[in-house]
């Protein structure tokens, strides 16, 4: 598949989503363990209705597939949601498909490049994100990044029988500082 380096990191970079990339989206969609933490479980989702969705996503503007580095593997995307330039605000969201690399720290790397990208290149102030209570690893990750709590929906997500509450996060610019203004500083010092 053809990845484009948009933003770098030590061992994944940013990329926009490739509709090439259809089938193994579609591969990690349709297996629970992979969307039981995110809002679709219930949901299946066949090869069309998958390159439908990327091409989608992938005009958006805003959507991004994380690659490693080291082999530009495909791991999953991330991307920002309901962004309102005006008031300077959005919502991000991310997954990582590919397994062998769950609990490694590259969900983290990725979406601090997200952030990176969010507030030092579209100047966004204010990001927020919701999980679900019983998604410690990636509540986790979001903590690692700045995140902080800001309020939970309690009872909100139903499933297996069981009720689990929404968290809500978000992190401030004036929190985040990245690798961006470094990189713009060294390039205007030459």
């Amino acid at each position: 598949m053809a990845y484009f380096k948009k933003i770098e990191g030590e061992r994944v970079y940013l990329s926009p989503i490739n509709i090439e990339d259809a089938a193994k989206y579609t591969e990690w969609l349709n297996d629970l363990e992979i969307t039981v933490n995110l809002s679709m479980p219930h949901n299946t989702y066949t090869l069309e209705q998958e390159k439908e969705a990327l091409k989608n996503l992938s005009a958006e503007g805003y959507n991004f597939a994380i690659v490693n580095q080291k082999d530009d593997q495909l791991l999953g995307n991330c991307g920002l949601m309901n962004v309102d330039l005006i008031n300077r605000i959005g919502e991000v969201g991310i997954f990582i498909g590919n397994k062998d690399f769950w609990n490694q720290g590259y969900g983290t790397e990725a979406m601090e490049l997200l952030l990176d990208y969010a507030f030092n290149l579209l100047n966004l102030n204010n990001i927020e994100l919701k999980a679900y209570a019983f998604n410690k690893r990636a509540i986790k990750c979001y903590q690692k990044c700045g995140f902080k709590l800001i309020g939970r929906r309690r009872e909100a997500h139903i499933i297996a029988g069981e009720k689990y509450d929404e968290i809500y996060m978000d992190i401030l610019a004036a929190e985040f500082e990245g690798k961006i203004p470094a990189l713009v500083k060294e390039r205007i010092n030459k």
